[in-house]
């Protein structure tokens, strides 16, 4: 029975992955730690038994402590303030927070020599801006962040590079793209746009006005399901220090996801702007490769991003207010 220990437990990320672990028929526990309680049941699962403790991870006492009492043989590193936008606003808040939240995860199981395994969740935006003739992004292409989060995404993978050579510790990084499905808050792009969409609709109007920031930047989306699926195969098979692109392999405008969910929902949208939506550097398209953890693991996504938007059209035709 493999024990799991999942940082950042609360966002959609985590409980996706512990449905992930359902499902996959076979007994796990999980001890989830987040600074907020998640909000959904933790005691319906039957392979799954989950316990959860609020914790601010900046303690390294409080961090240190709580390893040492589960001693799990996996660390989900989900934990982080993964807006970029929020980033912009409070660079060294976000930094602090990205940083030495992993560096006591590490400094703990360095110090009491435990054989456990870390994911280390990195991001797309690591990368930076690239010409089209230069995609689709690979692990071997040159690191240019354009954000405080990116930089701190940066940083993570460095100082987790400098404690499986230094110490020896068992880390592997991903850089994960762009991840979307039900759950999702809508401080982010997608489910932000799907929200305004469906109120438009059950507003009784079959066109309406969407606030945006820029929709013309290309991104590559992957379905939260399949994520979790990737960093489940990651924990059990991948190398040692190496670092894995989490990505569809395909680029799509936000322009063309509005496109997508208006035809879903049966409206029409006048797109604008919003000045304060816009971030003050911004990759124009992301696009990744994902030939390495397809070749290594035989990982590939398998939920189309139609059905990703119409699932995530569904959640909130069901939750939005």
């Amino acid at each position: 029975m493999k024990k799991y220990l999942i940082t950042g437990f609360s966002g959609f990320v985590g409980r996706r992955f512990v449905e992930h672990l359902e499902n996959l028929k076979k007994s796990h526990v999980v001890k989830g730690l987040d600074i907020q309680h998640p909000d959904f049941r933790l005691d319906h699962y039957k392979n799954v038994k989950i316990s959860f403790e609020k914790v601010d991870l900046l303690s390294a006492d409080h961090a240190e402590y709580i390893i040492n009492e589960f001693q799990p043989d996996y660390i989900l590193h989900l934990a982080s303030f993964s807006s970029v936008a929020f980033s912009w606003k409070e660079p060294i808040l976000s930094f602090q927070n990205n940083m030495n939240i992993f560096l006591n995860l590490l400094e703990s199981v360095r110090k009491m020599k435990l054989d456990v395994r870390i994911l280390s969740i990195g991001s797309s935006e690591e990368y930076g801006n690239f010409d089209k003739e230069d995609l689709p992004l690979t692990e071997k292409h040159t690191l240019r962040p354009l954000s405080p989060y990116a930089v701190a995404r940066v940083s993570q993978e460095m100082i987790s590079r400098i404690y499986v050579e230094g110490y020896g510790l068992d880390i592997l990084m991903t850089r994960s793209f762009n991840h979307i499905g039900p759950f999702q808050k809508d401080v982010f792009v997608i489910p932000a746009f799907a929200r305004q969409i469906v109120d438009i609709k059950k507003n009784g109007k079959n066109r309406g006005e969407l606030i945006t920031g820029d929709t013309s930047i290309i991104r590559d989306f992957t379905d939260v399901r399949d994520v979790v699926a990737a960093y489940s195969l990651l924990l059990e098979k991948g190398k040692k220090g190496q670092i894995y692109n989490v990505c569809s392999g395909k680029g799509t405008s936000l322009d063309d996801i509005i496109d997508i969910m208006a035809k879903i929902v049966g409206v029409t949208v006048h797109k604008r702007v919003d000045a304060k939506l816009v971030r003050p550097n911004d990759n124009r398209i992301i696009v990744g490769s994902n030939k390495k953890i397809k070749e290594e693991l035989g990982w590939y996504p398998k939920i189309s991003l139609e059905d990703s938007l119409n699932d995530i059209i569904v959640y909130w035709q069901k939750n939005a207010l």
